[in-house]
């Protein structure tokens, strides 16, 4: 089961809708279960059953969840696989040591990549869609695996199973949310035969 984490700034507000409900549809399409959280309630979170977290995106402008990230530790405490998605990635980048800052992008942006990364794929160069108003700037050791003109755009941690992305794969490259879904099931199963 994967976890989605809803990080706009009200329960259940329309922007859920946008951010969380089709990330939920491409797990569905992967064939994995999937239950959701808003970020306030992480402490309480049940993470029995959940083979990796998806933190999802929010509105322009919805930035509360970077003042209350200390609220998500217990998330990104429980071992699990944790995909961070734009304000998802901020929130990782805030977490462990990094920061962000204003940088706007919106719209189509082609992403170069710089390192390896598995949700990422072969591409040296792909286009991906934008809609963010602050940029990560990761937190030391981590690798930063793609970039564009104006910030990075997908950093890793080196050595745990945290990756994040600043586009949208919920609106282009649904493939990393799907190749996120895989490494879960095959984790997961690993846990399992342990």
């Amino acid at each position: 089961m994967i976890l989605l984490v809803d990080l706009c700034r009200e329960p259940g507000s329309l922007s859920r809708d946008e951010f969380v409900g089709p990330v939920a549809r491409i797990v569905e399409r992967a064939g994995l279960p999937w239950r959701g959280i808003h970020f306030a309630r992480a402490g309480t979170a049940d993470l029995a059953g959940v083979s990796g977290i998806i933190l999802c995106g929010t509105a322009l402008q919805d930035n509360l969840f970077a003042e209350r990230v200390d609220e998500m530790a217990p998330l990104f405490d429980a071992g699990l696989p944790v995909l961070g998605i734009c304000a998802g990635m901020e929130a990782l980048c805030i977490a462990f040591g990094g920061s962000i800052r204003p940088a706007s992008e919106i719209g189509m942006t082609r992403i170069r990549r710089e390192a390896p990364d598995p949700l990422l794929g072969d591409a040296g160069e792909f286009d991906a869609y934008e809609l963010h108003s602050f940029a990560c700037d990761p937190p030391a050791g981590w690798v930063t695996t793609a970039v564009s003109d104006t910030c990075v755009q997908a950093a890793r941690h080196p050595d745990l199973p945290l990756s994040g992305v600043m586009f949208h794969p919920e609106v282009r490259n649904d493939q990393v949310v799907e190749r996120f879904c895989a490494f879960c099931r095959e984790s997961g199963s690993a846990d399992r035969r342990g």
